[in-house]
């Protein structure tokens, strides 16, 4: 995959992301700083992120969320949720 095809990849699996809401705070999963890097590969869409605590209980339904937006994505054949705690989540990095 060219290097262009891949940065327009990336930047309309962020776009997709900005419509994953945390249903408790509000606000985007984009904008809460919650999501730390997307990959594409093909077919493929690894985005690897956190939440805001370990152990919250809206992680299915965020993670379902990245699943079902990202998959909307007409090239989109897999979607991988990487959950990761380092770096912990704060309020500093709401957008």
């Amino acid at each position: 995959m060219n290097p262009a095809t891949l940065e327009a990849r990336q930047q309309a699996v962020y776009h997709q992301l900005r419509r994953v809401m945390d249903p408790e705070l509000g606000m985007s999963i984009v904008k809460l700083g919650l999501v730390y890097d997307i990959d594409v590969q093909q077919g493929a869409a690894v985005v690897t992120m956190t939440l805001t605590t370990p152990g919250c209980p809206l992680e299915d339904a965020i993670t379902q969320g990245v699943e079902r937006v990202v998959g909307e994505l007409p090239w989109v054949e897999r979607v991988d949720v990487k959950l990761v705690w380092h770096p912990p989540w704060h309020p500093g990095m709401i957008r």
